[in-house]
């Protein structure tokens, strides 16, 4: 029997598709009837769980997968948890030259704010880190 043997198989947590976010706090996030605790990353082919905790973390390493969907991306929101904590330089300009918008704010006011361009069907994406 395949599987036997292997005991629990951790997988990277990841909601295939776009979703509003329904709540937030308590150090996660509800969206699509479930819930996420930690800090999520919403592009264009899914939500998926982030391991930033803090603005700090927030580089070009970090967001690759932002890069690699650049094409379906104009707007990238940038929840930095519960203060307004501006984007490193390295990653405005990665941001610039891969022609998206990157918007720092506070993890509740991007969360309002992507669930509104969403709901425009808008190009948006948005990294979260839980508060």
């Amino acid at each position: 029997m395949a599987g036997r043997g292997q005991g629990i198989v951790i997988r990277d947590a990841h909601f295939p598709g776009r979703a509003p976010i329904e709540a937030y706090g308590d150090g996660g996030f509800r969206f699509a009837g479930m819930s996420h605790r930690g800090s999520i990353l919403c592009v264009p082919s899914g939500i998926y769980g982030f391991q930033a905790t803090s603005a700090s973390e927030l580089d070009v390493a970090a967001l690759e997968k932002v890069f690699e969907e650049a094409a379906d991306i104009e707007v990238l929101l940038v929840g930095t948890g519960t203060d307004l904590v501006p984007l490193q330089r390295e990653l405005r300009e990665a941001a610039r030259a891969a022609a998206i918008m990157a918007d720092p704010m506070s993890t509740g006011a991007a969360v309002r704010t992507y669930n509104v361009l969403l709901s425009e069907d808008r190009a948006v994406a948005a990294v979260l880190l839980a508060v």
